[in-house]
This record gives structure tokens, sequence and C-alpha cells, in this order.
């Protein structure tokens, strides 16, 4: 589904696409198991945070060319 109404009935694009939330939804998985892990080819520490969990999910989901937005500050 790629719009959706708001209250006022108008309609809203989704930012992110269905494969950018399994991505997350993996990330946020592996993070409760404490396999996940930050870094370059996961040679860095665990990952605590469901933030940073998130934002990993999410880098996965770029790399893979899911319909994820640009990330704020890299402007061009």
């Amino acid at each position: 589904m790629a719009t959706r109404r708001t209250s006022k009935g108008r309609t809203k694009r989704r930012r992110y696409g269905s494969a950018a939330s399994k991505r997350v939804e993996s990330a946020m998985r592996r993070r409760k198991r404490g396999t996940l892990r930050s870094g370059r080819g996961g040679k860095g520490g665990k990952v605590k945070s469901r933030k940073q969990a998130i934002a990993i999910g999410l880098s996965e989901a770029r790399k893979k060319g899911a319909k994820v937005p640009r990330r704020p500050g890299k402007k061009r």
C-alpha cells in the first residue's frame, strides 16, 4: 500500500517500503538475541541500543535497494 488516508481526508505517501520494515524487524530480533554487532563486517561491539538497531536495519535496507529516504545531513 503506497498511500494512506490522514484524518483530514488527504492521502499521504509511505516513507518506508515493506522491505525496509522487514530489515528493521530482523535487526531488532538480532539485537534481542545478542548477535547484532556494529561496525564494518560486524567487528564492532554488541548493539544494545534500540535506536542503533533501527539505524542498522535501515542502513542494510538502503544497501539492498529498498525504499528508504536518504539519511538527514547527506545533502548533495
